[in-house]
């Protein structure tokens, strides 16, 4: 065998091997970007939970009271819609910010309505809550209740 023969195969046998690892690459970084956003997913999840058991134990806490509960969270009340909502933004690192921050990543949204009472019946105060990104994903929503002495 010459020379030249045996670099052709020197040649051909590391390009085999480059496309090889090639290959692997590829589904490597499909594989660590598959984990980035499953860890991501599940973090935001986490944190929107947390951000919905303050929520939910301050409409309790505040007995359905919306401008309270507001308050109490950094938020502020909107009509939207016709029915009175606290709405409390948060920005990447899920600390409380302003809705015209730039910052502002995440969205809670509680709303509340009463039901009608009978005389002299505590009044007992519906409402849902949901967090969301602001990109439009929901992570946690459900319906709540508290009681007020009416």
């Amino acid at each position: 065998m010459n020379a030249r023969s045996r670099s052709t195969l020197f040649l051909i046998e590391q390009l085999i091997v480059v496309a090889v690892f090639a290959i692997c690459a590829a589904a490597c970084v499909r594989i660590i970007t598959s984990a980035y956003y499953t860890a991501r997913d599940s973090r935001d999840v986490n944190n929107a939970i947390h951000a919905a058991e303050s929520g939910a134990e301050c409409f309790k806490a505040v007995a359905g009271d919306i401008g309270k509960t507001a308050d109490i969270l950094g938020g502020r009340v909107s009509d939207a819609g016709g029915e009175p909502a606290a709405l409390v933004y948060y920005n990447a690192k899920w600390q409380v910010c302003a809705e015209a921050d730039a910052d502002a990543s995440y969205m809670m949204r509680l709303t509340g309505a009463a039901a009608a009472p009978k005389t002299g019946s505590p009044l007992l105060v519906s409402g849902e809550l949901s967090v969301i990104r602001l990109t439009g994903e929901e992570l946690i929503a459900f319906p709540l209740a508290a009681i007020s002495a009416g």
